[in-house]
C-alpha cells in the first residue's frame, strides 16, 4: 500500500469501524491493508499514488461492462441534469421495471429498493406475511444481506472472519431461520417434514457466490421447487449477484427453474446503489399500498440508479455479449488452472459464466463445509503476490472472481502469467 493510501487508512479507522464501510475491504484475512482508489475506467483501478491495478472485484460484481462505459456515463449525465432525488414517481423506475419484467422469467411485479440487503429483507417479509408462517429456511454460507433473518451460518465477510452469526441479533429470531448445507435435499426434505407447516420460503443463491463459488448439483434446485410446492413454501431465488450475470434471466433462466420471489441488485444499477425483489402477481400485490405488507424507501427508484441500470440493461439485451463473457471466462479460468497444474499448486476451479472462484484443494468444492476445509490460507501469499503485480482480486478465498466486458485476451493472458508466477511462490 503506497504512502498516500496508508495514510488515509490510518485516518480511517480513527472515524470509521474497521476504517472501512463493509468488512471484508479492510483485507484484514489476507494481511494487507486495502490500497485507496481514486478512480477506475474499463478494467482498471488507479489507487492514490497512480499505480494501475487489472480489477477482476468488479465493484463485487455490477461492473459487467466494465468501469464508466460511455453509454452508462451518459444516461447517468442525462438524468443528474434534470436532478438527483424526487421522492415521487418517475418514468425512469417504470421503464426499469419494464425491463426486468420482461426479462426475468419469473418476475410479474418488481419493487424497486436501494440494496440487495433490502431486497432479500423485504421478500422475506412479504414471504412470511403472504404465508402467515414465521419460519424460513437458507444454507450455510449463503450470504442474503445483513438482516437479522438471514445472517445465520452466512457467507463471504462471514466466512472469512470465522463469526457463526451475529451479536444483536436475538435469541428468538435466529431461532426462526434454518440454515442447512447447500446441495442437500436430505436435510431440506427433514427440516420440511418437522417444521413444514411453520416454513414460510427457502431462500438460497441459485448460485452460491458467497462461499467462493459453488455450484447447484444436478436436481438441488429442481427438488427445491418440487419440495416448497408441495408443501406451500414460497421459494425465494437471491439472484443479487447472478442477475443478469449468468444469463440475462439470471440463474433461474440458465436451469429453467421458476421461483415465487427473486431478489437482484448489482447489475440492476450500472454500478449505484440499488436493490429490488419481484416475483408472482398474486403475491406481489400484498405490498403496500396495494395490501398490507409494508415496506418504503425515502431513494427506492433514484432517478441516477434507474437511469445506469437501463442503460446497462439495453447493452446486455444484445445476448451475443453473454457468449463473449462465457469465452472470455472460459480462457481466463482454464488458463488459471493450467498456470497451477504447471507450477505444481493443486487448485480446483468453480466458474459459472463470467464469474468464478479457485481454492487451494484438490477435492470438489459443493457446499460451506467443503468450501472451509480447502487450504485458504495458501490464497494470503498469492494474493499479496498478485497486488503486488498490480492485480486486483477479492481480498478473501471466499469470494468471486469477475469478468467484464473490458477485460481483453491481451489482459486476462498477463494475468495468467503473474498468476503462474504467484503460484511458483507457494
Amino acid at each position: 500500500m503506497g504512502k498516500r493510501s496508508k495514510e488515509l487508512f490510518l485516518k480511517a479507522q480513527e472515524i470509521i469501524p474497521g476504517g472501512v464501510n463493509s468488512p471484508v475491504r479492510a483485507g484484514r484475512s489476507v494481511g494487507v491493508d486495502p490500497p485507496f482508489i481514486r478512480r477506475a475506467d474499463g478494467c482498471y483501478l488507479w489507487d492514490m499514488e497512480g499505480k494501475r491495478y487489472i480489477d477482476y472485484v468488479c465493484s463485487w460484481g455490477p461492473m459487467i461492462l466494465g468501469h464508466r462505459h460511455p453509454e452508462v456515463i451518459q444516461a447517468i449525465s442525462d438524468a443528474l441534469e434534470n436532478g438527483t432525488s424526487y421522492g415521487a414517481p418517475t418514468e425512469l423506475e417504470l421503464n426499469l421495471a419494464k425491463m426486468i419484467v420482461e426479462t426475468v422469467p419469473s418476475v410479474e411485479m418488481v419493487r424497486m429498493v436501494n440494496s440487495g440487503t433490502e431486497a432479500t429483507m423485504s421478500a422475506i417479509r412479504l414471504a412470511r406475511g403472504f404465508t402467515n408462517r414465521d419460519m424460513i429456511i437458507k444454507f450455510d454460507g449463503c450470504y442474503h444481506g445483513h438482516n437479522d433473518s438471514s445472517l445465520v451460518s452466512a457467507g463471504s465477510g462471514m466466512a472469512t472472519f470465522g463469526i457463526p452469526g451475529s451479536p444483536g441479533i436475538p435469541a428468538d429470531l435466529a431461532r426462526l431461520s434454518i440454515s442447512l448445507p447447500f446441495n442437500s435435499l436430505e436435510a431440506v426434505e427433514k427440516a420440511v417434514e418437522k417444521f413444514g407447516a411453520q416454513i414460510a420460503a427457502v431462500i438460497v443463491e441459485p448460485i452460491a457466490g458467497n462461499m467462493g463459488v459453488v455450484l447447484p448439483e444436478e436436481g438441488f434446485l429442481e427438488g427445491l421447487r418440487e419440495i416448497t410446492k408441495e408443501n406451500g413454501i414460497l421459494l425465494i431465488f437471491d439472484e443479487v449477484i447472478t442477475g443478469f450475470r449468468v444469463s440475462p434471466g439470471g440463474a433461474q433462466e440458465l436451469y429453467n427453474i421458476m421461483p415465487d420471489l427473486t431478489c437482484l441488485g448489482k447489475i440492476i444499477g450500472g454500478g449505484l446503489p440499488v436493490g429490488a425483489y419481484g416475483g408472482r402477481k398474486d403475491i406481489m400485490s400484498q405490498v403496500a399500498p396495494d395490501g398490507n405488507i409494508y415496506q418504503a424507501g425515502t431513494l427506492s427508484g433514484n432517478p441516477l440508479a434507474m437511469a445506469a441500470g437501463m442503460a446497462t440493461l439495453m447493452i446486455l439485451k444484445n445476448k451475443e455479449i453473454y457468449t463473449r463473457l462465457e469465452e472470455k471466462s472460459r480462457f481466463l479460468f482454464s488458463g488459471l488452472k493450467d498456470a497451477a497444474v504447471k507450477a505444481g499448486v493443486d487448485i480446483v476451479i468453480n466458474r459459472a459464466g463470467s464469474m468464478g472462484s479457485l481454492f487451494f484443494t484438490t477435492s470438489p468444492v459443493v457446499d460451506f463445509t467443503s468450501a472451509k476445509a480447502t487450504n485458504a490460507s495458501k490464497y494470503i501469499p498469492f494474493y499479496k503476490e498478485m497486488l503486488a503485480q498490480r492485480i486486483y482480486l477479492a481480498p478473501s478465498p471466499f469470494e468471486s472472481i469477475f469478468i467484464s466486458l473490458a477485460h481483453n485476451e491481451e489482459i486476462m493472458k498477463k494475468t495468467i502469467d503473474f498468476a503462474f508466477n504467484a503460484f511458483k511462490k507457494l
